[in-house]
């Protein structure tokens, strides 16, 4: 018979003696939202276990509660002081995104900070990464001498502790390390509540593997328990950030929802959290003149970020009231500018080309530019022009304007009036309607080498009609045996036989 009860029901029915034997423990978890100035949407993820317990001094811990055993084991016999690994699919772009809370390259990072106590830094560095393969489903074992650094002046510890001998430091990429939902599976296992509760339930690989970017990161490290810095504890602190691009194609709308996003809406807080919050950025809407949140609420907050002061508002998950009488929380943003209008249909191989439109609102005296990635492929032979070196022609765009005029045109198109002027009828008095088009694009594709196929096609021919003609000639033609005509002598022989009635030779 099995028994099934919640997760904070399993902890308080412990024996009392034996929750005193445990170290303090503490979980935290959040989740920050930051609409951004290119249209996308950022979404970073912090959960952080605090574990009272010290490693550095050989002390044995043989009772976990919300600290994973499997990381723990790993700081206690490999005596490490500091662990940082990130998993990261895509680049972040700064120049469109800002700055990110904690920056990682694409692609699988390491590097770890070794007690002073370990005399083989190598060895022990080279069974730790094969140990965290295996932890994080990685290829984590590829990493050796030929891939690993010992950095002098980057890279310090991020704890306590004024540690320079930098012998005790290991660094090492895998730039080519491909991330999906082998490495996000263990990743969430590692939190208290997995993804059965709190904000890891929005954690679904379908949604996250399909944006922009996507890392998710563990970060070990000792810290301080109180401002004396008496007493020291382990932090074990798993981020997750995710970039969404939320331009809904043919809606032209810029909206976004935690339904939208992840396919899922809040119903809890984790049990086992002390602290559950979701922060959203709203330092460039203070007066929520750009958009509006729904559900609205009244608690603010400001925290330096990246030196700069934010402001955010707050849903604090452990408060039913934020649940509301539906029990489920889906946060809405919503942009009360139309003019953010943004069409894109994407192409089909072979059956449709693109289509892009934007409404934008140009200043005078100013440019702008509009560029679009592409990727050269190779087409079918038929599908080549008779001169295909030349390039291929993407057709010319279309700007659609309405110019202010002086000089408003008439729009009654009963008055005699020139031709040219009357085509595009004109509603507003200010302003009068253009189209521009733009000259076309000539584009180079990869050509093959046509004379190629041309000398295989002729011999391939040549071959068989040579060997299909010999053999039909062998199965259609019939064949005679001619006897030769008798000589001169042998017909007068014959002559003279037959005047005796002999019969001929």
């Amino acid at each position: 018979m099995a028994i099934t009860m919640p997760l904070s029901s399993i902890i308080h029915k412990q024996p009392q003696k034996q929750r005193d034997k445990w170290p303090s423990n503490d979980f935290q978890e959040e989740l920050v939202i930051r609409p951004l100035h290119s249209g996308d949407i950022y979404a970073s993820f912090q959960f952080r276990t605090l574990w009272e317990t010290d490693f550095m001094r050989g002390n044995k811990v043989s009772h976990y509660r919300l600290f994973p055993k499997s990381l723990g084991q790993v700081i206690s016999k490999f005596s490490v002081r500091e662990l940082h690994i990130s998993f990261t699919q895509g680049y972040w772009r700064t120049m469109q995104w800002g700055q990110p809370f904690l920056p990682s390259p694409p692609g699988a990072e390491l590097w770890v900070w070794f007690q002073d106590s370990v005399t083989d830094v190598d060895g022990t560095w080279k069974e730790l990464t094969n140990v965290l393969s295996g932890i994080f489903c990685a290829s984590l074992n590829f990493i050796d001498s030929t891939n690993t650094v010992q950095p002098s002046a980057s890279f310090k510890p991020l704890g306590i502790g004024n540690v320079t001998d930098h012998s005790f430091l290991r660094y090492a990429t895998l730039p080519r390390e491909i991330v999906c939902t082998e490495n996000l599976t263990p990743w969430k296992k590692l939190l208290p509540c997995g993804s059965k509760a709190g904000l890891a339930v929005l954690l679904k690989s379908e949604k996250l593997f399909h944006s922009s970017f996507h890392s998710q990161a563990v970060h070990i490290r000792p810290v301080c328990q109180d401002w004396q810095c008496k007493t020291t504890s382990w932090e074990l602190r798993q981020t997750l950030n995710v970039v969404f691009d939320l331009h809904t194609p043919g809606q032209g709308k810029r909206e976004w929802s935690l339904f939208k996003m992840f396919s899922r809406t809040l119903t809890e807080a984790c049990p086992l959290a002390s602290s559950s919050k979701i922060y959203i950025d709203i330092t460039d809407n203070p007066q929520g003149e750009q958009f509006e949140v729904s559900p609205a609420t009244p608690l603010l907050s400001q925290a330096m970020v990246l030196g700069d002061r934010r402001t955010f508002s707050v849903y604090d998950l452990t408060q039913q009231i934020t649940f509301g009488t539906v029990r489920s929380l889906n946060l809405l943003i919503r942009w009360k500018s139309s003019e953010g209008y943004i069409h894109y249909q994407p192409s089909k191989d072979r059956v449709r080309p693109h289509l892009l439109e934007m409404l934008v609102q140009l200043p005078p005296n100013s440019v702008t530019e509009v560029t679009v990635q592409f990727e050269r492929a190779l087409l079918k032979w038929t599908e080549y022009t008779p001169d295909p070196n030349h390039g291929f022609y993407v057709g010319s765009s279309v700007i659609s304007s309405l110019v202010p005029s002086i000089v408003a045109m008439d729009t009654n198109s009963t008055r005699e009036q020139p031709l040219f002027s009357s085509f595009f009828p004109c509603k507003e008095e200010s302003s009068y309607f253009v189209r521009v088009y733009t000259e076309p694009l000539l584009v180079n594709l990869p050509t093959p080498d046509f004379s190629m196929p041309y000398n295989v096609i002729c011999l391939t021919c040549t071959v068989v009609a040579v060997g299909y003609g010999s053999l039909y000639n062998l199965l259609t033609r019939s064949f005679q045996i001619d006897e030769p005509s008798p000589g001169l002598a042998k017909r007068i022989a014959n002559i003279i036989r037959k005047m005796r009635g002999v019969p001929p030779l």
